[in-house]
């Protein structure tokens, strides 16, 4: 299948790249790669995909990978523009769409709202009236678990109500996947939206909470720990995520539109909430060296604890995590050791 990942120099982008176009699927690569973070780690991600950084860096120009050939092409465009997206549509007739652009991260969103609502919300309407128009087999788009909010019920469900976003990061997440029920229900697309929970692993992103740690301890600099430490997330390894959007994208579409069913939403996750401490452990041991914490008050924005109850996506598809937080950061740390020397 011909399948368009948008935010393909990101982290998951990146990751979900490699793991299509091994199982043989034709791959199309969207990215801004904009500066929201320094773009040189988005540029080697995407020099890991085969294309170089002088051609990634021109817009609206389709190049093609070096090492994949026509298995992976990519093309550097804003997903708010209304003239260039529909015409990469009409050229490139795609089955699928797995919609991972977006303007991320919780506590940036505070301080520049604008960029939120033109990315995830103007580029997400963007992408679903593509879909609309052309005849897309099967649009999956990521969500995140920040549309649960304060809620206090553990671990969190997707019949959970998820109507008091508490950062405007997940109130543009809430809205994707009101804008993907109510293009479901009007033009039978079929649509599936994945909540993500704190995914981690090589290439991350360096506003993460895992890459944040792992330089400054490697640095000896020290780490600001909020909430007093008194955090917990379900930490989720990327190639466990990336494996779930696999199974979605291969499986049951036609029984889907058989059944009525267009409109899905899961968790994705680890199933498993882990204390950040124990997780700030692992990086020492894998680093040999101790943090030195800052111990602050919660920020704006923030939630306590997440935990993903994942028993829809393991009915559904199979879905089954594999990789332990001591696996993980220590795949991490090797990367990180080996990418920043």
């Amino acid at each position: 299948m011909k399948i368009l990942i948008t935010g393909a120099a990101g982290f998951i982008g990146y990751h979900l790249s490699e793991l299509l176009i091994k199982h043989n699927h034709l791959v199309v690569g969207l990215d801004n790669i904009n500066d929201y973070y320094n773009t040189s780690l988005k540029f080697s991600r995407l020099e890991q995909l085969g294309i170089n950084k002088v051609e990634a860096e021109k817009y609206k120009i389709k190049c093609y990978s070096s090492i994949h050939n026509e298995r992976f092409s990519f093309i550097r465009m804003d997903l708010e523009d209304r003239l260039e997206l529909p015409s990469l549509f009409k050229a490139e007739k795609f089955d699928i769409v797995c919609n991972l652009a977006a303007q991320p991260g919780v506590r940036y969103s505070i301080e520049n709202p604008e960029v939120y609502i033109d990315s995830n919300i103007v580029g997400f309407l963007n992408v679903l009236e593509c879909c609309r128009h052309h005849k897309i087999k099967h649009f999956v788009y990521a969500s995140s678990s920040s549309v649960y909010g304060l809620n206090k019920k553990i671990p969190f469900s997707v019949e959970d109500r998820t109507d008091s976003p508490i950062s405007l990061y997940a109130a543009t997440k809430k809205s994707n996947e009101l804008l993907a029920y109510t293009y479901s229900h009007l033009y039978k697309i079929l649509s599936t939206g994945l909540r993500f929970f704190t995914v981690y692993g090589p290439w991350g992103r360096p506003d993460m909470a895992m890459f944040l740690f792992t330089d400054a301890i490697a640095r000896n600099q020290p780490i600001k720990v909020f909430n007093q430490g008194k955090l917990e997330r379900d930490f989720t390894y990327v190639s466990d995520i990336t494996n779930g959007i696999l199974e979605v994208i291969n499986k049951k579409m036609e029984q889907r539109k058989i059944d009525n069913d267009f409109y899905k939403i899961y968790n994705i996750g680890n199933n498993n909430s882990v204390k950040l401490g124990d997780f700030i452990k692992e990086i020492e041991i894998n680093l040999g060296k101790k943090a030195q914490k800052i111990m602050l008050p919660m920020q704006p924005g923030d939630v306590e604890r997440t935990w993903a109850n994942i028993d829809a996506l393991i009915n559904d598809y199979g879905y089954k995590p594999k990789t332990t937080v001591a696996q993980g950061v220590r795949k991490f740390v090797d990367w990180y050791k080996s990418y920043y020397n």
